[in-house]
């Protein structure tokens, strides 16, 4: 076994997960989320969120069927709310009046609709504000990049060296929620700029659904493609990152390695 991996091995991730993940030919997917008080590693199958304190908390992703997941538009809302599980369920990493408060936020425009012109646009503007704020307290930057580094030495096959502090991968991600927010405001303002139909009480969630729904088509083609023109498409987001995330001390790092130890645990052993 490497030196310095026996400090993760707490009872509940084995150390040896680092090793055969890196001589793995391929591994699934990651993705996750910070949070101030740790970080949220999911799978396809799988998700695991570790605090800073050593606690491990673990789940199951949703699975959603096999046909809505080809259903363009729809597939990308699935996949969105699939990757909100973890905040969202009673089991998940989110306590009662974080996720109260994040569904207020959500349904905010269908009430911001009824104000005056100006009184609107500031009250939207306040409750993005107020929530990106609530999202990005205390260590939430520094995880950020933690998360963005564990992810990429997963990728890179670098996980051992990036736990003993030898590598120390990018912690800019051209997969991070920010890029896709990049993508969402401007497509969202379009949108809503061009909608046809009679304005009613669901117009804007019907605008903001739809918005996420083809801002996920778009990442989805993005993600995929090497053409220079698409890659571009995720300079914005890359560069907002830099106000996202900050750089992560060798601690955080280890934290956010050990959600995706928990994760890749579960997908190498077949579970």
């Amino acid at each position: 076994m490497p030196s310095g991996l026996a400090e993760v091995d707490d009872g509940r991730v084995r150390p040896s997960v680092f090793v055969r993940a890196d001589a793995a030919a391929a591994l699934p997917r990651l993705g996750g989320m910070a949070r101030p008080d740790g970080v949220v590693i999911v799978s396809e199958r799988f998700w695991a969120f570790v605090g800073r304190d050593g606690t491990l908390r673990q789940g199951d992703m949703p699975r959603p069927s096999r046909a809505l997941r080809h259903v363009p538009l729809v597939r990308g809302l699935v996949r969105l709310g699939a990757s909100l599980s973890p905040l969202f369920r009673r089991s998940g990493v989110a306590r009662p009046r974080e996720r109260r408060l994040l569904l207020a936020a959500v349904l905010a425009p269908c009430v911001t609709i009824f104000l005056p012109a100006p009184f609107g646009l500031l009250a939207g503007l306040g409750v993005t504000l107020g929530l990106v704020a609530w999202m990005l307290r205390g260590r939430t930057l520094h995880l950020h990049g933690a998360e963005h580094r564990a992810i990429a030495a997963a990728e890179e096959r670098r996980l051992a060296a990036a736990w003993r502090g030898e590598a120390r991968p990018s912690r800019f991600s051209p997969r991070c929620g920010t890029n896709f927010a990049a993508l969402v405001a401007p497509t969202t303002f379009l949108f809503d700029r061009f909608w046809v139909l009679p304005t009613a009480i669901f117009t804007p969630l019907a605008v903001t659904l739809v918005s996420l729904a083809l801002t996920m088509e778009l990442w989805q083609l993005v993600q995929s493609s090497n053409r220079p023109a698409a890659r571009a498409l995720l300079l914005p987001g890359l560069a907002l990152q830099r106000l996202t995330t900050r750089e992560p001390s060798l601690e955080e790092t280890r934290v956010a390695l050990r959600a995706v130890a928990a994760v890749l645990e579960q997908e190498l052993s077949g579970a």
